[in-house]
């Protein structure tokens, strides 16, 4: 993954072009990896796709290595590691039957060659294309980052041609030079396409990172049609993979995105913190890096975990099969999940709840939402009651004055072509006893840290930032380089009152020059629910007062988070400060 850089040039070569129609199918899990357990696979699939050997994607590793070791210890773009890395990956194409190209980066940072392999098989008008970078960083042999990603697709290229299934679409792969230094080689091939020839491609899928040690399971635009097979293979595993939040921006699939072209892909995750609910599902070290060895000389062939490898080489396959073989109609299919899943509401009141929905396989469809298991005196309600899958709704529980007090299970029933089902937990306490009153601590951070736990240095009376009120306020980011920093408090809400409202006050300043990418966050989350994320295109001045309706949480201890996220360069400043949460 690329460090934040400019991206420039002018065009000066063509490819042909190709489309493709986006499908996915029901999922044929993998064979676990050495010291995992295996997941009995689901019973029906149209293309059943092979198993790729995380073995064979290991020695592609390990070549990749031996290149950087012998050829000054990296593969940066344009040295000669990356000429070699070329080769070695042409090579091994031909051999298999591969019609190669390699494009020249005339305008790239390192002027250097884009690979470029098409199967022969299926219509050259309708294409699904698979990319990764070749380049890494000169600090080190850049073995997750990229060499991973770029040998799950080897691999998976070599079985392709193996297997010779019966294409339905063509499929193209495809090696970019240059990402680290602003991701010139794909944008250099974008713009090299005309404008028919991008209409081709229908879709492309791009893998960088995917065996961070300390990983996750991460999607490019996880809700979307493209991403529906990625994320199908992965839901078949329980992994509960997560939207791409830190890689947007930052890898190749901007440039196609930047082009008008559907894109999604796998990544395990690079200089930002595991949270604790990622490590509670994911296993791993939460407060630590996803790749601790993230553009430094210890991403060696040792900084990669087999278990995330693998799984990101066979959900390659999943999707390779499901999008250029398969040869009947898929079934339409989507999930439905409840953030938060439980609350608590008073009598003669009501709490609210989000209903979310995505596409995971076929097409997106329309959804009609309704509930049972409400006790006697507890109504449910859905706005909009009807919706299209990858939307979501507003959950409305509101108890009478007589409702039946106690702990509730309502389950939520998403029916389109399918039926989904959730579950939200409602306790039901009796009216009247609403102590009220405001429940953070220090709200304006002019007692010390206590009871706020942060990052030190983010509690300040620093004049460079001035305080909303008094002298202290909270600071996260301002620095310019890579950090993630953190402010938290865990508060109780009290039960039984009308009404919640979290409150804060945030200014954002910024060197970011950017009017389109997020390169700088701030998330704020209650409990395990994301509230806000604001960026570097937030920016305003002076301080902006931001409400929430924390009306879910009632009668729940949880904790309230900042969480501040900077790249490499350009600084951004989120300065927070009279942070409230009054129940009344």
């Amino acid at each position: 993954m690329r460090r934040k850089t400019l991206i420039t040039g002018v065009a000066l070569a063509v490819f042909t072009g190709m489309t493709v129609t986006l499908t996915a199918q029901p999922v044929s899990a993998s064979p676990s990896v050495a010291g995992t357990s295996a997941i009995a696979p689901p019973a029906a699939s149209l293309a059943a796709a092979p198993d790729i050997s995380v073995t064979n994607v290991q020695a592609h590793l390990t070549q990749f290595n031996s290149i950087a070791t012998s050829n000054g210890g990296n593969r940066r773009a344009g040295s000669a590691g990356y000429t070699a890395s070329v080769a070695y990956v042409k090579s091994r194409l031909q051999s298999a039957g591969y019609t190669v190209t390699e494009q020249r980066c005339t305008d790239c940072t390192y002027p250097s060659n884009n690979l470029i392999a098409e199967w022969p098989g299926g219509p050259a008008d309708q294409v699904v294309m698979f990319g990764s970078h070749l380049d890494g960083v000169s600090a080190g042999p850049g073995i997750n980052d990229n060499a991973t990603g770029s040998a799950s697709l080897l691999e998976n290229a070599l079985v392709l041609a193996q297997q010779n299934p019966t294409m339905t679409k063509r499929v193209r792969f495809a090696w970019w030079t240059d990402e680290e230094q602003g991701l010139n080689g794909s944008d250099f091939y974008v713009r090299s396409l005309t404008a028919t020839q991008r209409g081709y491609i229908k879709g492309y899928y791009n893998f960088d990172m995917v065996g961070s040690t300390n990983g996750g399971y991460f999607i490019n635009r996880i809700t979307s049609t493209t991403a529906a097979p990625l994320k199908a293979y992965w839901d078949s595993l329980g992994l509960q993979p997560e939207e791409n939040v830190e890689g947007q921006g930052r890898s190749d699939d901007y440039s196609f995105q930047q082009g008008g072209i559907p894109t999604s892909g796998y990544a395990a995750g690079a200089s930002a913190r595991k949270t604790a609910a990622q490590a509670s599902k994911w296993g791993g070290t939460s407060g630590s890096a996803y790749d601790p060895c993230y553009h430094r000389a210890c991403d060696t062939t040792s900084n990669v975990s087999a278990t995330v490898l693998n799984r990101s080489a066979d959900g390659v396959a999943y999707a390779i099969w499901q999008l250029a073989t398969g040869t009947g109609t898929p079934t339409n299919d989507f999930s439905v999940a409840v953030g938060p899943t439980s609350g608590s509401v008073a009598r003669g009141s009501s709490t609210t709840t989000t209903v979310s929905t995505a596409t995971t396989a076929g097409s997106a469809q329309t959804i009609s939402l309704s509930a049972t298991g409400a006790p006697s005196g507890v109504t449910v309600s859905f706005s909009p009651s009807s919706l299209t899958s990858g939307a979501s709704a507003t959950m409305t529980v509101a108890a009478s004055a007589s409702a039946t007090t106690g702990t509730h299970t309502i389950t939520v029933t998403a029916t389109g072509s399918v039926t989904r089902t959730a579950t939200y937990t409602v306790t039901v306490t009796g009216g009247g006893s609403c102590s009220g009153g405001q429940v953070v601590g220090n709200s304006g951070f002019e007692s010390g840290t206590t009871p706020w736990t942060a990052t030190t240095g983010v509690i300040t009376n620093s004049a460079s930032q001035p305080a909303h009120g008094g002298s202290y306020k909270a600071w996260l980011g301002g620095n310019g380089t890579t950090r993630t920093e953190t402010l938290t408090q865990s508060v109780t809400v009290p039960a039984g009152c009308s009404t919640y409202t979290l409150s804060f006050y945030l200014h954002i300043d910024t060197a970011e020059t950017t009017t389109s990418t997020a390169y700088d966050r701030l998330t704020v989350q209650v409990g395990s629910t994301t509230l806000a994320t604001y960026s570097n295109l937030n920016k305003a001045a002076g301080y902006q007062l931001r409400t929430f309706n924390a009306g879910a949480y009632a009668g729940q201890t949880v904790t309230l988070r900042f969480t501040g996220t900077e790249d490499s360069s350009l600084q951004t400043s989120f300065v927070v400060d009279d942070v409230t949460l009054q129940a009344s």
